[in-house]
C-alpha cells in the first residue's frame, strides 16, 4: 500500500514518470516546485525528453525513489512487478491528488459502459442547482493538471477500471453504471476486471456507494465495499427531456440523480424538478448514439463512444424493429462477443453488419455461427465500411456504427474514429 499522502511527499525526491500522454504531462506539469529530478520514460515515446522503457527507460526508472505510471500501464506489468522487487514505491498521480484533495467535494464514477453519460449528468444537475461542476478524469482533464483550477466547486470524476485499480484512497459518494467484459488484456481475467473496477468502492473509508439495480451489478455485491444503494431506472420522463435515448439513459440518469441528491443532502424531487427547468441547455455527449443526419433516406447514427459489448448491445436496443447495418470492430482486446453477436441474432428486423480490423473478424465469425440471416461483410477501411453499409440500406432504415472496440488499431483515439465516420457518412459518393 502506497505510503504516500500526496504530491508534496515527493519534495525533492528523484521521481519517474512511466507513460507521458496526456496524464503523464498533467504530472509532469503538477510537480514543477516540487521536484526537479525527474525521469521521463514511456514504451513509445513522442518526444525526444522520453527514454524508450526498452533502450534504458527501465534502468533509469530503477533510479528513482517514487514512479508514478499512468493509467495506461498495467498495474501488474513485467516493468511495474520489477520496479516494486527492487524496491521502488509505483503509484499512480491521480492516487496522489484523491490522498490531498478534499475529497468531501469530490464523487467518483465509473462502470463498463455509461460512465461518461454519468459523469456528465451528475455535473448538470449540480449546476441546474448553482453549483459549481468540474468534468474531470476520462471526460475531461486530469484533476491534479495546474492548469485546472479546482479550489472551488465540486469535482465530478471518471474513472477508469485502470485509474480505479491504482486507488488506494476514494471520495465518499462512487456510482457504478454497469459491468460487463473490457479490457481483458489488461487485466488478465474477467474476474480480475471485474475487482479492478470495483477497487474504487472498496478503498478504506466511510464510502456510500450507488448502484444501478442490475443483475450483473447484484452478482457482484460481494465486490462492492461502501453502504450500497440499488438504483433503479428513473420513470420520470427526464432522460428524453434531456434527449437521451435507450433504457440505460434512465438507469444513468436515476444514479445522477441519487448520487447528487445525496451530495446536497436534499430529496431526488428537488433535483428532479431543478433538471426539468433546465433540461433544454443539456449537451448529450458526441458520440452516444449522436444523430449525424439523414442521407440519401437512411439516418446514419455515431455511437463511436461504445468501445465494449454492453453499450453496442444497448445500442441495438434503442432501434429495435428497424432495418439496420451495424458498423463493428476495431482492436481487438480479447474480450468476449457472444451476447453481440447473439443481440444480432436475435433481431427481428432486417439486420447486416460490416466488420472492421481484428475484433470485427472476429465478431463476424460470432454471427455467423449463430445465424444466417444477418448479412456480414468484412471491410478493411471505414471509407470502404461506409460504402458497403450505404449499399445494404438501399436507401431506408439506420446505418449505426457503435463499433464495440476500441480504435488504435487504425485511429489515435475514438474521436478521430467518429470524425471519420460522420465525414464519410455526410459524402454522397
Amino acid at each position: 500500500m502506497s505510503r504516500l499522502t500526496g504530491f508534496a511527499d515527493l519534495a525533492g525526491r528523484r521521481v519517474g514518470l512511466y507513460g507521458v500522454g496526456v496524464e503523464g504531462r498533467a504530472a509532469e506539469a503538477r510537480l514543477v516546485g516540487v521536484t526537479s529530478d525527474l525521469v521521463l520514460v514511456d514504451d513509445n515515446p513522442s518526444s525526444p525528453d522520453v527514454q524508450r522503457s526498452d533502450e534504458g527507460g527501465l534502468e533509469a526508472l530503477m533510479t528513482c525513489e517514487v514512479v508514478l505510471k499512468s493509467s495506461g500501464v498495467p498495474t501488474r506489468s513485467p516493468v511495474v512487478e520489477q520496479l516494486r522487487e527492487a524496491g521502488v514505491e509505483v503509484t499512480s498521480a491521480l492516487n496522489l491528488w484523491m490522498n490531498e484533495v478534499d475529497r468531501e467535494r469530490v464523487v467518483a464514477v465509473t462502470g463498463t459502459k455509461g460512465k461518461s453519460t454519468t459523469t456528465s449528468l451528475v455535473a448538470f444537475l449540480l449546476e441546474c442547482t448553482g453549483a459549481t461542476a468540474h468534468r474531470l478524469g476520462n471526460i475531461g482533464q486530469p484533476p491534479y493538471d495546474p492548469s485546472v483550477d479546482i479550489s472551488e466547486g465540486w469535482c465530478v470524476v471518471e474513472l477508469s477500471s485502470f485509474q480505479s485499480a491504482d486507488l488506494r484512497v476514494s471520495p465518499p459518494r462512487v456510482a457504478i453504471t454497469s459491468l460487463g467484459s473490457d479490457h481483458l488484456d489488461w487485466h488478465g481475467s474477467l474476474a480480475q476486471y471485474w475487482r479492478d473496477k470495483l477497487t474504487v468502492t472498496r478503498c478504506p473509508g466511510s464510502r456510500s456507494t450507488f448502484v444501478a439495480d442490475s443483475p450483473s451489478l447484484r452478482q457482484q455485491g460481494d465486490n462492492i465495499g461502501g453502504v450500497i444503494h440499488w438504483i433503479a431506472p428513473d420513470s420520470s420522463g427526464l432522460a428524453e427531456a434531456l434527449h437521451l435515448q435507450g433504457a440505460h439513459s434512465r438507469s444513468n440518469v436515476a444514479l445522477a440523480l441519487a448520487l447528487v441528491a445525496d451530495a446536497l443532502a436534499t430529496s431526488v424531487d428537488e433535483i428532479r424538478r431543478a433538471a426539468f427547468e433546465c433540461a433544454d441547455s443539456f449537451v448529450p455527449l458526441r458520440g452516444r448514439l449522436t444523430y449525424l443526419g439523414t442521407y440519401q433516406g437512411v439516418r446514419y447514427i455515431d455511437d463511436g463512444l461504445a468501445t465494449s459489448v454492453l453499450p453496442a448491445v444497448a445500442a441495438l436496443e434503442v432501434f429495435a424493429g428497424e432495418a439496420l447495418t451495424m458498423i463493428v470492430g476495431g482492436f481487438d482486446r480479447g474480450v468476449d462477443y457472444e451476447a453481440l453477436a447473439q443481440a444480432l441474432a436475435q433481431r427481428g428486423a432486417p439486420t447486416s453488419v460490416v466488420a472492421l480490423g481484428p475484433a470485427g473478424l472476429r465478431i463476424a465469425d460470432e454471427i455467423r455461427r449463430r445465424s444466417d440471416q444477418v448479412t456480414v461483410q468484412v471491410a478493411s477501411t471505414m471509407d470502404e465500411a461506409v460504402r458497403l453499409a450505404r449499399a445494404s440500406r438501399r436507401g431506408e432504415g439506420v446505418v449505426l456504427f457503435s463499433p464495440a472496440a476500441p480504435s488504435f488499431d487504425q485511429y489515435a483515439n475514438w474521436l478521430e474514429r467518429s470524425e471519420d465516420f460522420a465525414r464519410l457518412a455526410a459524402s454522397t459518393e
